[in-house]
């Protein structure tokens, strides 16, 4: 039987695929930008006789339709591996949580742990003549998912980039069941506005410590992606990037040139990355890209693959942090914010690095909707605050007063290092508690 016949065979509308759910099972959904559009449609029809059914999928760039309803908590549930502001919404209705992991350890949860997973739906680019439908920008963990799912269903989308790979980017149509064409627009990350003068003061002192031909991961952020637009209007030359995420940051780099790759110790010339968003100007740029690598994140994430990389600088935001050195990236007190991603990952790959740095950055202080200034660096974190990198995994800490390097310091000398890059009108506050805590020697204020 020819691929195209096999294909024929196996086509089918979304509301017939979608029969095959009953009330209990698992469906893995895909995978940010890979999240199907039809099929969630046609579930929300079946949603009024369906009860626990139980969703898997991450970094949610458009809201779902089965999770529209006032009542949809009450027939599904979304169990998210990193979440996304939509699925920050979803927590206020009561119909999502949050899965922790540290994100290089995903694919073992499904091959390892046997994670229940009755169906996979996830949108693909179109077959290819060798039969393998493309995962498009977030080759991530759904290989693995694949593979332990009793039923597998693509949801066949033109508009999908092709993604090219080293591994596990693609699926064959023998390892599907059915398949649903439908064209949609690829979900968008928005780039935001423009950099502010805080962001821009904390890029300039983190690019400054990047050599030539240092390979580049960043986070999502403001404050990662002004550190890509500085790079692309600097001297730096011959970087290269292998990052959990894809940004727009990058393709600002590629475009300026700054991206060869050439002194990568692996995968030399290529871009190698988990997964991407962002906007249509990404999405172009990485189809049929062979600079480009899509690879699965326990390999992307993998602290012993990082470390093989010379001079990997590791760029990362955070929600606050405290006189101890805590960072968290995940939770404001025991509201969810986002998750652990491969924060932790990247900060110890990079320190194993060969001339390797990891930064963790954020403004000093923030302003709420009363107009009142906040502190980001605290005595200790709020109660319900999620430790995503331990005090003694943290390298430097960056704000818009400065960087410091946290890497061998006792305890009062990282209290007075934090402090030093702490909003100056907090800076006394700190030093109190700071003292109560123990943290703080009298030699100090000398």
């Amino acid at each position: 039987m020819s691929y195209e016949q096999e294909y024929q065979n196996k086509l089918t509308t979304a509301e017939e695929a979608v029969k095959i759910v009953k009330s209990g099972d698992w469906i893995d959904f895909g995978w940010c930008a890979g999240t199907p559009v039809a099929l969630d449609h046609a579930l929300a029809q079946r949603m009024p006789e369906l009860y626990d059914v139980n969703f898997r999928g991450g970094v949610l760039l458009r809201p779902l339709e089965c999770f529209a309803a006032d009542d949809a908590g009450e027939h599904f549930s979304w169990n998210s591996w990193h979440m996304s502001g939509i699925e920050r919404h979803m927590i206020a209705k009561g119909c999502a949580y949050y899965a922790s992991m540290r994100y290089s350890e995903l694919p073992r949860f499904y091959r390892e742990h046997i994670i229940p997973n009755d169906v996979m739906m996830v949108q693909v680019a179109p077959m290819d003549e060798h039969g393998y439908f493309n995962l498009g920008p977030q080759a991530s963990h759904l290989k693995a998912a694949s593979e332990v799912s009793k039923k597998v269903i693509v949801e066949v989308n033109h508009n999908m980039p092709r993604c090219l790979g080293g591994f596990e980017e693609a699926l064959h149509i023998s390892e599907v069941d059915m398949i649903v064409e439908h064209d949609s627009p690829i979900g968008i990350l928005p780039a935001g506005g423009p950099a502010t003068e805080i962001d821009e003061a904390v890029a300039k002192l983190i690019v400054e410590e990047i050599p030539n031909g240092a390979c580049l991961q960043l986070g999502i952020g403001g404050m990662p992606n002004a550190v890509g637009s500085l790079i692309a209007q600097s001297d730096l030359k011959d970087l290269g990037v292998h990052t959990e995420m894809y940004v727009d940051g990058f393709v600002d780099m590629a475009a300026a040139g700054k991206l060869t790759g050439a002194k990568k110790n692996i995968d030399r010339g290529r871009q190698a990355f988990a997964f991407a968003a962002g906007t249509q100007k990404l999405y172009d740029y990485l189809n049929d890209n062979p600079a480009c690598m899509s690879a699965p994140v326990n390999y992307t994430n993998d602290a012993r693959v990082i470390a093989e990389l010379d001079n990997f600088m590791s760029i990362n935001n955070a929600v606050n942090l405290d006189l101890f050195g805590q960072v968290n990236a995940e939770s404001a007190g025991v509201k969810h914010i986002s998750g652990a991603g491969g924060q932790l990952d990247f900060v110890m790959g990079a320190y194993l690095s060969k001339g390797g740095k990891s930064f963790i950055c954020c403004s000093s202080a923030f302003t709420d909707k009363q107009g009142n200034l906040h502190s980001r660096i605290l005595p200790t974190l709020d109660n319900g605050s999620i430790v995503t990198d331990t005090r003694a995994n943290v390298h430097y800490l960056v704000t818009e007063y400065g960087k410091v390097c946290l890497k061998g310091l006792s305890s009062w000398q990282r209290a007075e290092a934090i402090i030093s890059i702490a909003h100056p009108q907090f800076r006394d506050e700190l030093i109190a508690s700071a003292e109560q805590m123990k943290i703080w020697r009298r030699s100090n204020k000398r």
